[in-house]
């Protein structure tokens, strides 16, 4: 527990300075944009190439895979039915809803709260592959059909969106490093390492900065029911669904059980407002709902984290 709490130190740390610096204005308008792309395209895939190349991956496609797929499932499929018979969404609104309730911030917060209080950032790879390379595409899918006037799939949206991740990218570099025994050239490893480690202090610092002046449930255009029962069915419902299967279902215990539910509990991910504005009006007040679930549950996330680790010792 002690180095459970020492972790959360440390990231509360960084995420304050990170919150000061935004508030001080010292990086300008655009500083919480620039950091946060250094790390989402430089730091964090050095930082996955790097940690996974040095590990047996065999356990990425392993239970707990199998849990993060399964309780995201879940719980998307929860807030479908809530959505339906309360809310009253239509179709890609409540997508959208599904995916605010559902899909995890793994690449910016998850992976740095994973190495400071988990102390193993690869913890999140199977999410993060779930994710990218099924959960994403998946949603998009359906989001095309139902925003298309046909009623028509675009086939390049689910054959491209994986492969446009950098996280996916670096994870795939980094998973046939260590399947083959590979390794990268010095002069390369070096200023990857070098990156790697930078990146979980940069992604904190970023998430202070974007807590600054973060707009949230503003009267007249926000659908603040919906992202009232989104926000606690991620900080609830999920990581209890994915306690359930990794320690009813799968036997997990201990810390491979404390990894799998915390990375459930992770915050909604800024890829579901992307995803959303990306089909602008078509998903109604869908970009508003992921936004404010987004903030929310980070605003949440580290009590939450540390719940979970006093409830499972």
């Amino acid at each position: 527990m002690t180095e459970i709490l020492t972790g959360f130190g440390s990231v509360a740390i960084l995420v304050a300075v990170g919150w000061l610096l935004g508030r001080s204005g010292v990086l300008g308008r655009s500083g919480v944009t620039v950091v946060t792309m250094v790390v989402f395209w430089v730091a964090m895939p050095c930082l996955l190439v790097h940690t996974l190349a040095e590990r047996d991956v065999a356990h990425v496609f392993g239970p707990a895979f199998a849990v993060a797929a399964g309780s995201a499932l879940a719980t998307a499929a929860l807030y479908a039915l809530v959505a339906a018979a309360l809310l009253r969404q239509r179709g890609p609104e409540r997508v959208v809803g599904a995916m605010s309730a559902s899909y995890n911030n793994v690449a910016n917060l998850g992976i740095p709260i994973a190495a400071a209080v988990i102390g193993d950032p690869a913890v999140v790879v199977p999410a993060l592959l779930f994710q990218i390379g099924l959960y994403a595409p998946a949603c998009l899918t359906v989001l095309d059909v139902l925003t298309s006037p046909a009623g028509r799939l675009n086939p390049r949206t689910a054959l491209v969106t994986p492969l446009s991740n950098p996280m996916t990218l670096s994870a795939i570099v980094g998973i046939v490093l260590s399947a083959t025994g590979a390794r990268l050239p010095e002069l390369v490893d070096r200023p990857v390492a070098m990156l790697a480690d930078a990146a979980v202090p940069m992604a904190l610092l970023a998430f202070g900065l974007s807590m600054h002046g973060a707009p949230v449930l503003r009267r007249g255009v926000s659908p603040r029911r919906a992202v009232a029962v989104a926000s606690v069915l991620k900080l609830t419902v999920h990581p209890a669904a994915a306690w359930a299967l990794g320690h009813l279902v799968f036997g997990m215990d201990g810390a491979a059980l404390f990894a799998v539910v915390v990375v459930a509990a992770l915050p909604t991910a800024q890829n579901v407002f992307t995803f959303a504005t990306r089909y602008g009006a078509r998903t109604g007040a869908g970009p508003v709902q992921a936004r404010d679930c987004g903030v929310l549950t980070t605003f949440a996330v580290l009590p939450v984290t540390l719940l979970i680790a006093v409830l499972l010792g």
